[in-house]
C-alpha cells in the first residue's frame, strides 16, 4: 500500500514538471522560431570587469572564436553584454556602452547572419541602435525600470523582450534584498510588468527571476526551490545561474571552479520549469537538457 501511494506521488510530480516546460515560440526579424524543449542562451561578455571571463572576448577574433564554440555546442541564442551587471559594477552611459558594443556586434551580425542575437542592456538608446543594426531581442535586467523609455522602444520595434526581476541597480541592489514573501512578490512584480509590456504592444515576453540580483545566497536557493510558480504566468522562463556566487560561495571555491555546481543547479532549474538556460558553458548545459529530456 505504501509503495502504491509513493508511486502515485512521484508520477504526479513528474507530470507537473512536464507541464512546466512549455514550448518556446517567438518572432525575430519576421521569422517565427519554435522550440519544443528547453534551449541554451550562450553568454558573450565583451566587458573588462565581468565577474567571470571579464576581458576575455573584447577583441573581435576572440569573440568570434568563442561564438563559434558556443554555436557548435548547441546554443540557440547568443546574449551579448557590454556592461557588467555584477554587484557594484561601474555604471556606463548609453554612449559608452555603444562605443564598446557596436564595433563588435555589427561585425558579428554580418559574419553570423542566421544567429539569434540578444543584447543585454538596460539603456533604451542602446537597445534601439542595436535593433537597427540587426539585434533580434533585448535582455533587460531592470525590465524597463532603469530606463522608462525601454518598453516603448521594444513595442515599436516588435522584438522579444526578456524582463528580469531586480530591485535597485547593480550599484545598490545588495541593499534592497528585503522581502516579506519573496517569491510571491516577484510573481506579482511580473504580473504588473507583463500588463505594462502588453500595453506597449510587446508580444513576445520572456521572464527571468533574477538570481543574484537583490537576493542573498539563502534567498537565491529559496527562489530556486519555489521557482515552479512562475510557470503559472504561461511565458518562457529564463534561468541565469551560471557560475554565480550562490554556487561558488556555498562550495567555498572560485567562479572558475563552479561548472559542476552550475550543471547541478541547471538540472534543478529544468525540473522547475526552465525554458531557457543562460550560461557561460554551453556544452554542459546542452548535456543537462538532453538527459532531462530523455527522462521525459
Amino acid at each position: 500500500m505504501w509503495r502504491k501511494s509513493k508511486t502515485i506521488s512521484l508520477t504526479a510530480s513528474f507530470n507537473r514538471y512536464n507541464e512546466m516546460n512549455n514550448p518556446i515560440r517567438f518572432k525575430c526579424r519576421g521569422k517565427e522560431h519554435y522550440f519544443e524543449s528547453p534551449i541554451v542562451m550562450g553568454i558573450l561578455n565583451i566587458t573588462p570587469d565581468s565577474f567571470y571571463n571579464g576581458g576575455s572576448f573584447q577583441a573581435l577574433d576572440l569573440a568570434c572564436k568563442q561564438l563559434d564554440k558556443m554555436l557548435i555546442e548547441g546554443a540557440s541564442i547568443i546574449d551579448i553584454g557590454a556592461q557588467s551587471t555584477r554587484p557594484n559594477a561601474t555604471f556606463l552611459s548609453a554612449s559608452e556602452e555603444l562605443n564598446r558594443l557596436i564595433p563588435i556586434f555589427t561585425s558579428l551580425r554580418k559574419k553570423y547572419p542566421d544567429t539569434i542575437f540578444s543584447i543585454d542592456t538596460f539603456h533604451s538608446e542602446v537597445a534601439q541602435t542595436c535593433i537597427d543594426e540587426g539585434a533580434d531581442m533585448i535582455n533587460d535586467i531592470s525590465a524597463g525600470n532603469i530606463d522608462s523609455n525601454m518598453m516603448e522602444v521594444i513595442g515599436k520595434k516588435k522584438v522579444p523582450f526578456i524582463m528580469m526581476h531586480m530591485k535597485g541597480t547593480p550599484q545598490n541592489m545588495i541593499e534592497h534584498n528585503i522581502y516579506e514573501n519573496m517569491t510571491q512578490e516577484i510573481l506579482d512584480y511580473f504580473k504588473e510588468k507583463i500588463a505594462l509590456a502588453r500595453s506597449f504592444g510587446i508580444e513576445d515576453l520572456i521572464i527571468d527571476p533574477g538570481f543574484g540580483f537583490a537576493k542573498n545566497i539563502e534567498q537565491n536557493f529559496k527562489l530556486l526551490s519555489e521557482a515552479e510558480i512562475f510557470s503559472s504566468l504561461e511565458l518562457p522562463v529564463l534561468f541565469g545561474l551560471s557560475r554565480k556566487s550562490m554556487i561558488y560561495k556555498t562550495l567555498n571555491i572560485q567562479a572558475a571552479e563552479a561548472l559542476n555546481g552550475t550543471t547541478v543547479l541547471n538540472t534543478i532549474a529544468l525540473q522547475k520549469g526552465a525554458s531557457l538556460l543562460r550560461v557561460h558553458d554551453v556544452k554542459e548545459a546542452m548535456e543537462a537538457i538532453r538527459l532531462y529530456s530523455k527522462m521525459k
